[in-house]
C-alpha cells in the first residue's frame, strides 16, 4: 500500500525530532536535527529554518534531500524523497509555524532565541517505511470517539446558565466530562492591562484565581494574538532542548502582588484554545495533560465547540447583565458592625488591594471593591447594583467596556478562597451585597 502524509500525522507532533540529510554542490553529506515538519497537504511539507545556515545553503545549491520522520507513539521511521520548491518568511504558514515554535520556546524562556528565520516548503516524492531490526512499539490503542451525545449535553448546559461563574464553571465541566481532561484554567483577556486572568480552574492542589499571564507569553498569549489555538504535544523535548540551551527565566513581578500561576509538573501535553465570539477573544481554555500526544485533531475540535460556546454565553451574559440591571439598590440600613476593625488598602497605581496585610486582586477587580468600600462607608449601604458598578468604574477607567461580570466573580472568588472578614455574595441578577465581620478602615495609599 503506497503511504501518504496523512498516515504519517503522529510524525508531525514533534514529539522525536525529524532529522534531514542534504549535500552540498559537491556532494558533501550534512545532517542536522529539525525542530518542526508541518504537512501542508498531501504533496508537500513544511520545514523551519533557524539556526543551520549549512543546510540552508546545501538546500538551496542541491534541492534533493533526504528527510526521516519518526511515529511519536511507535518508534516507527519512514524516509521521505523531498525536493525544495519555495521558501517563505510571511504569510498564513510561516505565521503558523512561528507561531508554534515562538508558544513552545517560551516554556522554557526562549522565546527570543528561538526565532524562526523562514519556512521551506518542500514537495514528497515519496515514503518509504525504514525496515527496523528490532520489534517497535504497538500502535496505541485506538480511543473512543468522542461521545457526541455528551458533546451535545455540554453545549446546552453552558447555553442554560445565566451567570458567568456558572458558564465557566460549566465549560470546566464540559471539558471534563466530555474528553476527561482533569487539569483546565479559564483566563479572562483583560485588555486594559495587557493581560490574561485565571478566573476558573479544576485539578489543581491550588487553584491560581487571579493568576496573571502577559498577553504576549507562551501557549496563552500565543493563543489570544492569534486567535488561534496553540498546543505543545511533548512538553519533556521543550524542556531537554531548554536545559541544554541553560537558559533560566526569572520572575521579575513585585512578589507581594503576584499569584502563583497553577501547573502541572509531570505535564507532557499543553493546549490553549482561545474563547471567541463575533471575532473577539474574550478568554483562553487552558489545558495540560499528562501523556504525550494527548490532543489529537478531534480534541481540539471539541474543545474549540466548547470555548466558542462559553465565550458566547459570557458575552451574552454581559448585554444582558447590563440591560437588566436595576439602577441602583434600594437602600438598607446598615447595623454598626461588631467585631475587631478590618483594615484595607487600596494602592491606586495598579489597584490593588490588600484586606489585613493579605493581597487579594488588582486591576479592574480593585476598583470595584474599592467603589463598594467606599459606597458602604460613605453612604450606609451593603448592597449594591453591577450597573452602578459598571457606571463608576468606566467613569475612572473610560476603556473599560466589557467583562465586569467575570471581574466581579473574580473579586468574590478571590476574597472567599482567602476566607477575608470581607465578602461579596451575589443576592440577585445584578446584585450583590457586602458582608464584613467588623467595621472596616480603607486606606487609599499612594494618593
Amino acid at each position: 500500500m503506497r503511504l501518504r502524509l496523512s498516515d504519517l500525522s503522529a510524525c508531525f507532533e514533534g514529539v522525536i525530532p525529524s532529522i534531514i540529510a542534504t549535500a552540498s554542490a559537491d556532494g558533501m553529506p550534512n545532517i542536522s536535527y529539525l525542530s518542526h515538519v508541518v504537512r501542508v497537504d498531501d504533496d508537500h511539507v513544511a520545514l523551519s529554518n533557524q539556526f543551520f545556515a549549512k543546510t540552508a545553503a546545501n538546500v538551496r545549491a542541491n534541492p534533493h534531500v533526504t528527510l526521516i520522520l519518526v511515529d511519536g507513539f511507535t518508534g516507527d521511521q519512514f524516509l521521505l524523497d523531498i525536493g525544495f520548491v519555495r521558501s517563505v518568511d510571511t504569510g498564513p504558514l510561516f505565521e503558523k509555524i512561528a507561531r508554534q515554535l515562538k508558544a513552545s520556546s517560551a516554556q522554557v524562556g526562549m522565546a527570543d532565541i528561538m526565532r524562526l528565520r523562514s519556512a521551506d516548503i518542500f514537495r514528497v516524492h515519496g515514503i518509504e517505511k525504514v525496515p527496523c531490526p528490532v520489534e517497535t512499539a504497538p500502535a496505541a490503542a485506538a480511543r473512543d470517539p468522542v461521545s457526541l451525545p455528551a458533546l451535545s449535553e455540554a453545549i446546552k448546559a453552558i447555553e442554560r446558565q445565566a451567570e458567568a461563574e456558572d458558564i465557566i464553571d460549566s465549560l470546566l465541566g464540559g471539558v471534563q466530562r466530555v474528553l476527561g481532561y482533569d487539569h483546565a484554567l479559564v483566563l479572562i483577556y483583560d485588555r486594559h492591562r495587557g493581560c490574561l486572568i485565571t478566573t476558573g480552574s479544576i485539578g489543581y492542589p491550588q487553584s491560581g484565581l487571579g493568576s496573571e499571564v502577559a498577553g504576549s507569553d507562551g501557549l496563552i498569549g500565543a493563543s489570544v494574538t492569534s486567535g488561534q489555538t496553540i498546543k505543545v504535544n511533548d512538553m519533556s523535548r521543550v524542556r531537554r532542548f531548554g536545559e541544554a540551551i541553560g537558559r533560566e527565566a526569572e520572575a521579575t513581578e513585585d512578589m507581594m502582588r503576584r499569584v502563583a500561576f497553577p501547573q502541572l509538573a509531570t505535564a507532557l501535553s499543553q493546549i490553549a484554545v482561545p474563547m471567541t465570539a463575533h471575532g473577539t477573544v474574550s478568554g483562553v481554555l487552558f489545558i495540560e495533560s499528562q501523556e504525550r500526544l494527548a490532543f489529537r485533531e478531534d480534541d481540539e475540535a471539541v474543545l474549540e465547540i466548547l470555548a466558542g460556546q462559553a465565550a458566547s454565553a459570557l458575552r451574552a451574559n454581559e448585554l444582558e447583565a447590563a440591560a437588566a440591571e436595576p439602577r441602583r439598590a434600594p437602600e438598607q440600613p446598615v447595623p454598626a458592625a461588631a467585631g475587631r476593625e478590618i483594615h484595607i488598602v487600596h494602592h491606586r497605581f495598579d489597584d490593588s488591594i490588600f484586606v489585613d496585610g493579605t493581597y487579594i486582586v488588582k486591576g479592574v477587580a480593585g476598583t470595584l471593591l474599592r467603589l463598594m468600600l467606599e459606597w458602604h462607608l460613605s453612604e450606609g449601604r451593603s448592597e449594591f447594583t453591577n450597573r452602578e458598578m459598571r457606571l463608576a468604574a468606566g467613569a475612572r477607567m473610560p476603556e473599560i467596556k466589557d467583562n465586569l461580570e467575570t471581574r466581579l466573580l473574580l473579586l468574590r472568588r478571590r476574597l472567599a478562597e482567602k476566607k477575608a472578614p470581607v465578602q461579596i455574595v451575589r443576592i440577585g441578577r445584578g446584585r450583590v451585597r457586602l458582608e464584613a465581620d467588623g467595621p472596616i478602615v480603607l486606606d487609599a495609599a499612594g494618593e
